[in-house]
């Protein structure tokens, strides 16, 4: 079996070739590659999908989220409370601020942040709850909701790996990722669910002085031309970027489709394989599967990505080192025996080839590699 990607985004782009290239000429023919038409239009189209009433489109997602946090005013002395065990954007974006990242556990069967060891962490100088939506499903959001309620503490959820997921509240109503906090950020880096050509961001919110705030910082701190009325950055979304992002979130409902398809195929064969956990599903989040990503018992875990790479079949690790333990962050003293799920996740975990053009043919040769592993080990 030849050409197993981990991302296939040229497969992708082909079949909706046509509709990219009309998209990209409307740019061209407008001359408008920054802000523009095709950024407000996709800024609209996005709240609407999201049933956000404002978004805010940047340069990528690691200034989505330094966006977000300066416009709740985070900077030295303060407190942010989230997960180590994501990529480091998320607790960078802290660091740069001369604010300290707090970092808590995570739970074993989402990856996400243990809600549970949230409110402990909390001091009078936390100025801002982050949970990471994981590999396509949400953390906690019902419990870190209450907690955010009970100590007047905000929400920005960091909806990066999981556009699309839906969180069913207790009263059964359904929110999509990255609206029940205060604020919410994604990026489009080409593999995510919804990718770009390039780099991109976004900021979502409900809150009309939040938006307002976040507009200005990503934009020079400009009130109006040359009026700098607070410290802010220069991220923009250009206009080919969000031109194709408007194709594409046409297409996300079945892109999602087709990796929870993919999904099921996988749980279907992987189940029953000794020594192998496939992914949980928590009970209020419905996963998206930015990545499909299983537990493999962590003498074996590296040995089985070598056979799996001598079998042309690409596998990743996300993340083999959480943030407590990056050498970048040794000056917030992290203990490391506070964090043994993150320590024994990024032991464990192994994600599979996951995206919207893998077909069965596929699946059954790369789970067939896996069952040969198991059985000779």
């Amino acid at each position: 079996m030849e050409g197993i990607q981990m991302v296939d985004l040229i497969g992708q782009h082909l079949k909706i070739e046509n509709e990219l290239r009309e998209a990209m000429g409307r740019v061209l023919a407008t001359g408008a590659f920054v802000k523009g038409p095709e950024v407000q239009a996709f800024a609209e189209e996005l709240a609407e999908f999201t049933g956000s009433k404002h978004v805010i489109p940047c340069g990528n997602g690691t200034d989505a989220l330094q966006i977000a946090m300066m416009a709740l005013g985070i900077g030295p002395g303060d407190e942010v409370i989230t997960t180590g065990f994501t990529f480091i954007s998320t607790v960078e974006v802290v660091a740069l601020l001369g604010a300290k990242p707090v970092l808590v556990d995570i739970d074993p069967d989402s990856f996400t942040i243990d809600a549970g060891q949230v409110e402990q962490a909390i001091t009078e100088r936390t100025k801002a709850i982050v949970p990471v939506h994981l590999f396509g499903q949400m953390a906690d959001m019902t419990a870190l909701a209450a907690i955010s309620r009970k100590h007047n503490i905000p929400i920005i959820e960091d909806n990066a790996q999981a556009i699309g997921a839906q969180w069913t509240d207790d009263s059964g109503k359904m929110h999509q990722s990255g609206t029940i906090g205060l604020l919410g950020t994604t990026s489009f880096f080409p593999s995510k669910n919804l990718g770009c050509m390039g780099d991109g961001g976004a900021v979502v919110t409900q809150d009309e002085k939040m938006a307002a705030a976040c507009r200005q910082i990503a934009n020079h701190g400009m009130s109006q031309q040359y009026h700098h009325d607070v410290v802010g950055i220069n991220s923009r979304l250009d206009g080919l970027q969000a031109a194709i992002l408007r194709v594409k979130l046409l297409h996300l409902p079945r892109y999602i489709a087709a990796r929870q398809e993919a999904a099921k195929r996988y749980d279907r064969i992987l189940q029953e394989v000794k020594g192998i956990t496939i992914p949980k599903r928590t009970e209020n989040s419905t996963h998206v599967f930015h990545q499909y990503t299983i537990r493999v018992e962590a003498s074996q875990r590296d040995a089985m990505r070598e056979h799996l790479k001598s079998q042309g079949i690409p596998t990743g690790v996300y993340y083999p080192i959480p943030g407590h333990a990056q050498k970048a962050f040794a000056s917030f003293g992290y203990e490391t025996s506070r964090f043994s799920e993150s320590s024994r996740a990024a032991s464990e975990v192994l994600s599979l080839p996951m995206h919207t053009e893998l077909n069965e043919e596929q699946q059954n040769f790369i789970c067939d590699a896996i069952r040969i592993f198991v059985l000779d080990n």
